[in-house]
């Protein structure tokens, strides 16, 4: 792309090497798709990427992740298991459980691999690009011009400042932890966001000593205090966990008696006594920042807010305004999922056909997350919070407990709770929450019916197999539905009757 009228007065300052109809930055999940949907239109296209060409799913991200809350699964049910009469102990080879989590998410890299060996080797450039001041790419020795730019660069582990200084080699994060070649015998783990919680509870049950920190009481980003406090209470039988602490100093001071250092962290508790955690490693989980600060994007005329976030982007194609220029995945920080990276990847790269109209765009997905720790946590729709700032919703929250629900009780996996916002106008579902026993799976079904506008009633209407923990959504909706007939009342009227 280039800003300048005249093209030819630009390359005077940095001469030219190739011209391309569109040029695709990053080689994730949002940059593969926008390429292969931009190459069925397009055959002057290239793409240019730093680092590996997978995804951040499959190298540090949700595959590597799952397979070692797999091993996970398996030690906690085999030490967990003497309620059924089943008395056992799991010896863990934490060698093994790491390789394992390397072989296997080898066997998922080759798949992408072999998709991008595929590509023509002259539209693959690997190097790190930069924008310079006329909007040309630069990379290794060339200088692309291209009418079009799709931006897919990614995320990586945000770490305060001096923590890698201080921490040295104790230090991981999510994108090095897979690397231990072993499981060590001790880990804080800073951060109960998503990444979080699933590695602090996955160690934990492997036999690592683990110590969960955040800095306020809630977990998982969860909104809906009812369903934070539930969450901590499953969560907190079987995890150390301190929330709402102050992090002071850290760093690596001597071990006694042997070799090496141990990290430390010196925190206030919630109580606000002075405490100090010693061990081995200290995972930083304290989110992820979009890779485009250094890019150059503001040559094209893209703007960031504080947050390096863009400014007027599309919430459908990643564009910018009416610019050339499309910003996908991770790299606009948005929704840092793999779902939405891929759908606004397809989006952008239809959207650089020469008939834009006739371009097939996604529509954006139902706002959905799950956490995959035990029990799971997922959230659909509407938050509690957008839904109560909203003076126009007139909601109700349908609720049930997994504490004592037939199927979770009999698997003794009863612990949870879901609440189900529903729209007393509509009798439709604005959104839920939950942590419980196969969260993933009521969410998913959540979705379905928010995003095929389905009623109360129909979903109702639909069959609830016995016995399975799915009835345990019926009942929310039934309390939805229960109280939808309760006339509305004012607060005054309320107070008066109660």
């Amino acid at each position: 792309m280039n800003n300048q009228s005249d093209s030819t007065a630009a390359s005077t300052y940095h001469q030219v090497t190739r011209k391309v109809s569109v040029a695709v930055i990053g080689a994730g999940t949002a940059g593969q798709n926008a390429f292969r949907q931009a190459s069925k239109t397009k055959d002057d296209i290239v793409i240019i990427n730093d680092g590996f060409w997978t995804t951040t799913c499959i190298a540090v991200g949700c595959m590597p992740s799952k397979l070692l809350i797999a091993a996970a699964d398996r030690a906690h049910d085999a030490n967990h298991s003497a309620e059924f009469g089943i008395h056992s102990s799991a010896q863990i080879d934490g060698k093994q459980v790491m390789e394992r989590v390397r072989t296997e998410r080898s066997h998922f890299e080759s798949y992408i691999e072999k998709q991008v060996d595929s590509w023509p080797d002259h539209k693959k450039i690997a190097g790190r690009a930069h924008i310079n001041e006329q909007g040309l790419i630069e990379v290794n020795d060339e200088v692309i011009e291209a009418d079009k730019i799709i931006v897919a660069t990614g995320s990586s582990p945000f770490i305060p400042e001096d923590w890698t200084d201080k921490l040295g080699e104790t230090l991981l994060t999510s994108d090095t932890v897979f690397e231990l070649p072993d499981l060590p015998k001790s880990m804080a783990v800073v951060g109960a966001g998503a990444i979080g919680l699933e590695l602090a509870q996955a160690f934990n049950r492997l036999g690592v000593e683990v110590t969960l920190f955040n800095r306020v009481k809630k977990v998982a980003g969860l909104k809906d205090s009812d369903i934070s406090n539930k969450a901590i209470d499953c969560l907190s039988r079987e995890l150390t966990m301190h929330l709402g602490s102050k992090i002071n100093d850290i760093g690596t001071q001597a071990a006694k008696g042997s070799q090496g250092a141990l990290a430390f962290i010196d925190y206030e508790d919630s109580a606000g006594e002075t405490q100090q955690w010693q061990g081995e490693y200290v995972l930083v989980a304290t989110g992820r920042r979009n890779n485009i600060e250094q890019l150059g994007v503001e040559n094209l005329g893209v703007e960031l807010d504080d947050k390096n976030r863009p400014k007027n982007l599309s919430k459908k194609t990643g564009q910018i305004g009416d610019l050339n220029v499309f910003i996908v995945g991770d790299a606009n920080a948005h929704i840092p999922l793999l779902h939405v990276a891929s759908d606004e990847g397809f989006s952008a790269g239809n959207m650089v056909c020469d008939n834009v109209k006739n371009a097939y765009i996604r529509p954006p997905a139902v706002p959905f997350s799950i956490v995959f720790c035990s029990p799971q946590i997922i959230n659909v729709g509407k938050s509690l919070p957008e839904i109560e700032e909203d003076e126009e919703l007139e909601h109700v929250v349908g609720s049930v407990s997994f504490d004592n629900q037939g199927r979770s009780r009999v698997m003794g996996v009863n612990c949870g709770l879901l609440h189900i916002y529903g729209c007393k106008k509509t009798d439709r579902i604005l959104g839920a929450s939950m942590v419980g026993p196969d969260a993933e799976y009521i969410g998913h079904i959540l979705a379905v019916a928010i995003t095929n506008d389905l009623s109360i009633k129909q979903l109702l209407d639909t069959p609830f197999y016995h016995p399975t923990i799915l009835e345990g959504l019926r009942t929310a909706l039934r309390d939805v539905q229960h109280k939808m007939k309760i006339p509305f009342q004012s607060q005054d009227t309320q107070e008066s009757t109660s």
